[in-house]
């Protein structure tokens, strides 16, 4: 395979295009949060709380133009109700600034690229699912891919997975995962920007917790420790930063974005979102509004039976991991065995369980909910109380389906995390 770009067909790109946006800078890494969405907002318009007819039809009208995917082929729209069997869905974030506010900078100051690649794998009986995330750096193998604009692209043995987007648009990424992880993915969906202020708007804001102080002048995220409520331009900043987290990396801003959408799944989860028609409405018109969607799940109706599979998962069973790197020239590549072991285990449909930490991004969240102790039993035989308690050794439970290699960071929607904030002098 060719290490070139070469292009079977006119007006495409060539790698030296892709190579000047690969040293920007600016990234947006922050719409992430697509992904939930595109699973929990429509939910609620069909099953539970109706929006009214007007509102129904203002949502199905803002669904965007579709991108059609490479294994894609006809079939009937689902009818509402949770989706039939297990779900690969791809979520890209782009940081193009097209059609953007200039809060963002000139259209033309960056290219397309895919800063945030996102895999959503729903579990056959649906009672999980997890979210598995790509390093913007990570070199993998990218295959002929279709030209938009007709004919297709040639192979390359190995570029960076945030060029797929400007090389053969979100077909080509999708394909690109494909390969890497060996899975089917019939799904996909790209936000832009305005998507992710839309979203965190829309439930009313996210709160957020940070352990140290954030300072980034890049995005001007300048944060206070504390919990603190982000929607708009601030939860989308916040999402951003890299060099106010961690050791300043995009690795560990993928932590910080777990933290949010962790954050985001258990609020719109939670019963202030899902009985409030308002919510409800905004979220399903962010989502069709915002995003760009396959064929295959442009559908109001396709949409909600997702999320419908979505809605009753448990928290600790939704599973936020990042694919096992380590450091190569120019980047990061995958560790193996883990990382096929982790796509192995998604295509066997097993729960994913996490046996390394949430990443040197984040630290737990010291304030976080505890679960109430249980009440002892009650002694009906009065004779016991004088009677010394036998003390049984606890009985060993296993995690379910397939515990992960320690170089797979994450957490679940379940544990509370806290940004680990990094500040100018350290930078």
């Amino acid at each position: 395979m060719s290490d070139q770009l070469r292009p079977r067909s006119a007006g495409s790109r060539n790698l030296k295009t892709i190579a000047r946006h690969g040293r920007l800078k600016k990234s947006n890494a922050a719409v992430a949060v697509a992904k939930f969405l595109a699973g929990s907002v429509a939910v609620v318009l069909v099953s539970g709380f109706s929006v009214g007819a007007i509102a129904t039809y203002d949502v199905a009208a803002s669904v965007q133009p579709s991108v059609h995917l490479a294994n894609e082929t006809d079939g009937p729209v689902p009818s509402i109700g949770a989706i039939d069997g297990g779900v690969n869905m791809l979520i890209v974030g782009s940081d193009s600034r097209v059609g953007q506010d200039a809060a963002f900078g000139p259209e033309d100051s960056t290219g397309d690229l895919n800063d945030v690649t996102m895999l959503l794998h729903i579990s056959e009986d649906h009672s999980n699912a997890s979210v598995i995330s790509f390093p913007r750096d990570m070199f993998v193998s990218i295959p002929s891919c279709p030209d938009p604009d007709g004919g297709s692209f040639s192979a390359m043995s190995s570029q960076k997975i945030n060029t797929t987007l400007t090389y053969g648009g979100l077909a080509c990424t999708v394909l690109t995962v494909e390969k890497a992880t060996g899975l089917s993915i019939p799904f996909a969906a790209e936000v832009q920007f305005s998507g992710v202020m839309a979203m965190s708007s829309a439930v009313g804001g996210v709160p957020v917790c940070v352990a140290e102080r954030i300072e980034d002048e890049y995005t001007g995220t300048f944060l206070d420790p504390g919990e603190h409520e982000l929607s708009g331009y601030d939860a989308l900043q916040f999402l951003r930063t890299r060099h106010g987290v961690g050791d300043g990396s995009d690795l560990t801003r993928i932590n910080n974005q777990q933290l949010f959408m962790s954050s985001l799944v258990r609020t719109i989860k939670s019963a202030d979102t899902l009985s409030d028609p308002t919510k409800v409405y905004a979220l399903a018109k962010a989502v069709t509004a915002n995003m760009r969607l396959s064929d295959s799940l442009n559908s109001v109706t396709t949409l909600a039976s997702i999320a419908i599979a979505l809605k009753d998962i448990d928290l600790d069973q939704v599973v936020f991991a990042q694919v096992p790197t380590g450091t190569t020239a120019g980047g990061v590549k995958a560790i193996q065995p883990a990382f096929d072991n982790l796509f192995e285990a998604v295509a066997a449909d097993q729960p994913l369980s996490l046996s390394g930490t949430t990443g040197s991004g984040t630290v737990a969240d010291p304030n976080a909910p505890v679960d109430a102790a249980p009440a002892p039993a009650a002694t009906t035989d009065p004779a016991a109380t004088d009677v010394p308690a036998v003390t049984e050794a606890p009985v060993a439970t296993e995690a379910p389906g397939v515990v992960l290699s320690e170089s797979v960071t994450g957490q679940t929607a379940g544990d509370y995390t806290c940004t680990a904030g990094r500040t100018l002098k350290d930078q």
